[in-house]
């Protein structure tokens, strides 16, 4: 599913009003369901959510966090729902997975640390504590209360904000914001922009930590790119943050193809990006979260480039901080 422009608008439009009262009951319904008790596991629980439906940085985010606490002594294991796999888990995820087992984001979360998908998220949460974890970070799962989290961390695009602010289907939000704001500890808000600052100002109000970050290509993909013309295609939250990222590698982005998020690349598609590629000299360039669901479509395509990118967060000791107190705090409850 591609998001609606009128999403994003921001104040709400025609459409939004009128999609309105279903939004109404649809965030109630979020709403109480957000209130039920979760249950308590073994460990600490670190969740890495977004306030909105889609991409707003969610998958480097919890990769950028797994390395902090990395650095910090703590053996951290990813959990996912695994959406878009067949697996329901808890399974951890192995070498031979591919997104059409596991889903795009834990096969790129296993390369930074151990990583399970799980339906149940108690369920795997326990696997976790089985093989040896010290923390979970949960990838999503914001606005799911089936285990109690320690640390609530809610990734916001600073393009979008939470565009028009009213709940699924007459904008994005995944539950109104009164019933999400009391489950936060803290933002991190991902680029600039307008929309990203009134939330932050928002969080800041409501007494939430706020950390600013930027999402940075791999200097040498980077450099790789610089002057060369390129097709791009994705299918993420928003395809043109990557289109815009080529365009400050230095590319020449001659063509972009955009998909909807966790599109589920067909043979034919590939092979007709490859020939187009082909036919116009152009180098074919995606995402790591794309190349891992296009290696379940088709066979090898050598030509094809992947720009890796990493999250910089501005204020890093102070995220560190904050998630070590909490670790902290949940151990000391328990002993």
């Amino acid at each position: 599913m591609r998001a609606p422009r009128f999403w994003w608008q921001p104040s709400p439009s025609l459409q939004a009003n009128l999609l309105r009262p279903v939004g109404l009951v649809y965030g109630s319904v979020a709403a109480r369901r957000m209130k039920r008790r979760g249950e308590q596991v073994e460990l600490p629980v670190i969740c890495i959510g977004n306030f909105t439906a889609g991409g707003a940085g969610k998958t480097p985010t919890a990769i950028a966090i797994a390395t902090i606490l990395d650095a910090a002594g703590e053996n951290p294991v990813f959990l996912s729902r695994g959406y878009g796999g067949s697996l329901a888990g808890p399974v951890r995820v192995q070498p031979q997975h591919g997104a059409g087992d596991v889903g795009d984001e834990p096969v790129l979360l296993s390369r930074t640390a151990r990583a399970i998908v799980s339906r149940s998220r108690p369920a795997g949460a326990r696997l976790a504590y089985e093989i040896g974890a010290t923390v979970v970070v949960m990838d999503d799962g914001l606005q799911n209360p089936s285990l109690i989290k320690d640390c609530a961390i809610a990734v916001v695009d600073g393009a979008t904000g939470i565009g028009n602010g009213l709940p699924l289907p007459a904008g994005p939000l995944r539950a109104p914001m009164d019933a999400q704001w009391p489950l936060v500890d803290a933002v991190v808000v991902i680029g600039n922009g307008e929309p990203g600052r009134l939330v932050a100002l928002e969080a800041d109000e409501h007494g939430k930590r706020v950390f600013t970050a930027s999402l940075e290509p791999a200097p040498e993909a980077a450099e790789a790119l610089r002057g060369r013309r390129v097709m791009a295609f994705a299918g993420i939250g928003r395809p043109e943050k990557f289109f815009d990222t080529l365009h400050a590698c230095g590319a020449i982005v001659d063509v972009t193809h955009a998909f909807p998020d966790h599109h589920s690349f067909k043979a034919e598609e590939v092979a007709a990006l490859r020939q187009e590629a082909e036919k116009h000299g152009l180098l074919p360039v995606t995402t790591e979260k794309d190349l891992v669901r296009i290696a379940d479509a088709s066979a090898a395509w050598p030509e094809l480039m992947a720009l890796p990118v990493r999250l910089r967060i501005e204020n890093e000791t102070g995220l560190r901080n904050l998630l070590m107190r909490r670790i902290n705090e949940r151990r000391l409850r328990v002993t």
